[in-house]
C-alpha cells in the first residue's frame, strides 16, 4: 500500500513548500487539475526536477486525446498520469499505448461513472496501471464517499491496482486501510494540517502496518 499526496490548491512555489515537508513519508505526489489549470504542465516539471526520487502523478483528467496528452505530460516528467472512466475506450486505450512506449503508468478515475462494477471490468481488460474511486469535493460536500465503490472495484478488478481519494483525514485512514487499496490519496487531510510532516508520517505508518 502507498500514500499519495495531492496538491490542489496551491501554485509551484507553495507545491514546493509543501512536497519539502512531506517528501520522506510520500510515494507520490499528484499535481492535482488545478494546478495543472493554473500553471500548466511545467508545474509537473518543475516538482520532478525538484524531488527526482519521487513518483509524480498529473492529474490531467483526460477526456480525449489519450496518446497526445499522456505524450505531452510524460515529457514534463509524469510518471503516472489520469484518464477519467466516462471518457471512450479509444481515449483509454490510446492513452495506456502512448504509456507503455514512455515506460509511464495510467490511472482512471471513476468520478461519476453510474456503473462502477461493469465500468471497472471493462477498464481493466483495456490495460491500465491503476482504478481510482474519487470523491469529488461535490460529492464530498454532500456528504458522500468512496468506501463502497472500493469494495466494489476490489471485487472485479483482476489486474490494475486498486486507489481511492476523496476526503481522506488521519481519523478516517484506518477505515480506508481495512479496505485494502494498493493506493491512499489523501489532500486535505495533509495540506490543511498545522502539522503536515506528522500527519503524513503517521499516515504512512499506519499504511506500511496495514
Amino acid at each position: 500500500m502507498e500514500l499519495q499526496l495531492a496538491l490542489d490548491l496551491v501554485d509551484i512555489h507553495g507545491a514546493k513548500q509543501v512536497v519539502k515537508e512531506v517528501a520522506p513519508y510520500i510515494d507520490i505526489v499528484e499535481i492535482g487539475t488545478p494546478v495543472v489549470i493554473n500553471e500548466g504542465l511545467h508545474a509537473v516539471k518543475a516538482i520532478k526536477d525538484e524531488f527526482p526520487s519521487l513518483k509524480v502523478l498529473a492529474d490531467l483528467k483526460i477526456m480525449d486525446a489519450g496518446g497526445y496528452e499522456v505524450m505531452k505530460a510524460s515529457e514534463a516528467g509524469a510518471d503516472i498520469i489520469t484518464v477519467l472512466g466516462v471518457s471512450d475506450d479509444a481515449t483509454i486505450k490510446g492513452a495506456v499505448d502512448e504509456a507503455r512506449k514512455q515506460n509511464k503508468k495510467i490511472m482512471v478515475d471513476m468520478i461519476n461513472v453510474k456503473d462502477i462494477a461493469g465500468r471497472a471490468q471493462e477498464i481493466d481488460n483495456l490495460g491500465v496501471d491503476y482504478i481510482c474511486v474519487h470523491s469529488g469535493y461535490d460529492h464530498q460536500a454532500a456528504g458522500k464517499n468512496s468506501f463502497e465503490d472500493l469494495a466494489t472495484i476490489k471485487r472485479v478488478v483482476k489486474r490494475a491496482k486498486t486507489a481511492i481519494a476523496g476526503g481522506i483525514k488521519l481519523q478516517t485512514l484506518p477505515e480506508v486501510i481495512g479496505a485494502q487499496p494498493d493506493l491512499v490519496i489523501v489532500g486535505g487531510g495533509i495540506t490543511g494540517s498545522d502539522d503536515k510532516q506528522a500527519v503524513a508520517a503517521e499516515m504512512q505508518r499506519l499504511i506500511k502496518q496495514g
